[in-house]
Order: C-alpha cells, then structure tokens, then sequence
C-alpha cells in the first residue's frame, strides 16, 4: 500500500482538472478504498512510540492522531478500550545506576520499548526509595500515574511529587502534587480517579479531568501497613498480609467509591491474599508467593481464594514478581495476567474456563517471553496495563 497523495491545492496547481479533483476526494480517506470507521480502527492499532512518524504521512493521519480521536486525547478518554492494543508496562530499578526505568511490551512483536526516563524525583538516582511508590494506570485514559514515595537522601522524607505519562505524546509530565507527602500508600483506581491511602488511613482523590486533588473519607482503626492493594468493581482493596512471625490475622480495609466510605476486609479474602493480585476481566487473581507460585481467583459469594487449575508461574520467570492484568476479556470468555520477572522476564498467562465442570472452574496455560540480555540486572517494582 502506498501513502503518498496530492492534496487537493497541489493537484490544481499542477494544472489537474475535475478528474484530478475527484480523484483528491480519495486521497482525502484515511486509508483509500476503506470506509472511514474501519480506516479509524486501523490508526488506532499503530505502534504509539511512532505516531510522530505516522503523522508525517498525511494531514488526515496528522489530524487523526493528534486531535480527532478519544484515543490521541488524554483528556478525553474513549468510551472503550477495545479498540486499542495493550501494552505491558514494566517499572525496574536499576541497581548500577539506581534509576527507576520504564519499558513497554509490544504485544504483537513481544519486543520491549524503551520509554523516556520518568521525571525526579520519582524516577530514583538521588529521587525516591525503590518501592515507596505508588503507581497507577488509567488504561482507558492512556496515562500513568507515580504517585509519591520516600526520598533516598532526604532523611527517609515522603515527598507528594506526582508523575503522569501520557500514550499519546510517549511523554512525562508532572501533574499536581498530592494534598499530604506519601510514602508506602496503596493505591489504585477507582471510578475513574485515582484513590490514595496511606497506612494511617488517611486518603485523598485526585479527578483526572480537572488535575484537582480533595479528601475523601479516611479509615479508621488500627494502621495497616502496605502489603498489597488491588481496585475492582468500585472498590480499593487494602491489605497487609501475612508477615512473619504469625503473631495474628491479617487486617484489611475496602473503600467504596460509591459511598465513600470504608469497610473491614472479608475474612476469606484477607486470610486468603498470599501473594501479588491482578485484576483482569473484573476479577481478581492473585500469584501465590509460596510453592510453586500458583494462581487462585477470588469467589466473593464463599469469600475464598479458588485455586485455578494449570501449573503455576514458570520457574524461569524469577522473583521478584510484578503483576498485572489485562481490564477486559481477550476473547471467548478468556482473561489475561502478565507476571513480570527480574531480568524483565515475562510469564503470560491466559485464564479461560474448564468446559463441562460441575462448579465455575479455570485454567491458566503460561507462554514465557524472554527478557533481553542487556535487561539481566533488572529488578522489577511494578507492572500495568495501558491501552495505547
């Protein structure tokens, strides 16, 4: 296929007549012969690191990727993100440099692109402390949020520095600081804004729209620090685990965006959550961190973790794990986790339903993309999924 056209001016100033002419009102098509909403979703599947290149090719690919769609359009986001690719996100340190790096996976190629350094003092190297951090991704936005964390030379100082990088531009940009210095908050997004919760149980909100952080309700009872968080169905999920020695139970708290308002963590889930959690296809998965690292799915109606069937996370996928889902299903019922691994090794596995079981019954089937040889050193923080 061939993109080079004449607009309509250089046509008639090369002396074209009404045959040059009609002949420019193809040329006008965003890709000629195709009608233009089918033209439309083919743009939105173009490689986003290059959509500088691509806007070269035309003034229509130019308009349409710069202005004319939800998906180039951070703040105006889509109405779906099905008509985008997801892209695999991965947060690593550095330990030469101890700098924070971020790549992304492209999910045709399985090739990592590197994106451009996030901003201090979040991105490490005299900035923040290696998971003190927060980061949250708005998928159907096409941005991501590092929210905070506790600076290295400071004296062990929370700083409310936030970081927000944009799909559209491959860019960072720092976005209005945090109301209160966090470091060690979970974090997630719920409704549409991002929820931040320290391990006081104080919490703020930042709308993405209007850039604007405000107080939301804060939780009370006993502190609980930060072990893992997971946002599903309206809800932030906090929890701090089991930690050794087992001196008691877990605690955990659930915000609900509806009310704003706090809640205790059901029994099952919080005794349950033993490792990293995911969310995919509205529901939640979490890797084991004992044995052989396998999935289980939490069943709200008997508040317990489910095992899923399939063997567990490939052993050449090495801790340290960062998890991440895919938000919709991939087709036929199926549902997607990405289990990022030191060396930016990554586990992908497709969750899909056990035909013919008398009860609601998964299975998970890994496929290992191996990270390249200039990533050996990496240690990865931190895993999303944007759709770009």
């Amino acid at each position: 296929m061939s993109f080079s056209s004449m607009s309509k001016q250089q046509a008639l100033c090369a002396g074209g007549g009404e045959e040059d002419a009609r002949g420019e009102d193809e040329a006008m098509e965003l890709i000629p012969g195709l009608p233009e909403e089918v033209a439309e979703k083919c743009l939105l599947h173009l490689p986003f690191l290059y959509h500088r290149l691509f806007r070269t090719v035309s003034s229509n690919w130019n308009r349409f990727l710069t202005a004319d769609t939800p998906a180039a359009k951070p703040t105006s986001p889509p109405t779906t993100v099905s008509l985008s690719l997801p892209f695999l996100f991965a947060f690593a340190f550095d330990p030469a440099s101890r700098r924070l790096q971020c790549q992304a996976l492209e999910p045709f190629s399985r090739r990592w692109l590197l994106l451009p350094p996030v901003p201090a003092p979040c991105g490490g190297g005299g900035g923040v402390a290696a998971g003190s951090f927060a980061v949250v991704a708005l998928p159907a936005r096409g941005e991501i949020y590092v929210i905070g964390g506790v600076e290295e030379d400071g004296g062990a100082k929370p700083v409310r520095s936030v970081a927000v990088y944009s799909a559209a531009t491959n860019g960072w940009g720092l976005a209005t600081p945090m109301r209160t210095a966090r470091g060690y908050m979970s974090a997630g997004e719920v409704g549409g804004r991002v929820v931040v919760a320290g391990e006081d149980g104080d919490a703020e909100v930042l709308d993405p729209e209007s850039g604007t952080w405000s107080p939301c309700a804060g939780r009370a009872g006993a502190a609980v620090a930060r072990y893992d968080s997971a946002a599903c169905g309206g809800r932030l999920y906090v929890t701090e685990g089991w930690a050794w020695p087992f001196e008691r139970a877990p605690r955990g708290a659930v915000y609900e965006a509806a009310t704003d308002s706090w809640a205790e963590m059901a029994r099952g889930m919080r005794e349950g959550w033993t490792g990293s959690c995911a969310v995919s296809g509205g529901r939640m998965y979490i890797v084991a961190e004992y044995g052989e690292w396998r999935l289980k799915r939490y069943d709200a109606g008997r508040d317990e973790w489910r095992m899923v069937g399939g063997g567990g996370v490939p052993a050449e996928v090495r801790r340290p794990h960062a998890v991440a889902g895919e938000v919709g299903e991939v087709g036929g019922g199926r549902r997607r986790i990405y289990v990022v691994g030191a060396g930016l090794d990554v586990a992908v596995g497709t969750v899909s339903a056990v035909h013919g079981a008398e009860e609601e019954e998964e299975r998970v089937e890994w496929e290992v993309v191996k990270g390249p040889a200039e990533f050996v050193g990496l240690a990865p923080c931190n895993a999303q999924v944007l759709y770009a």
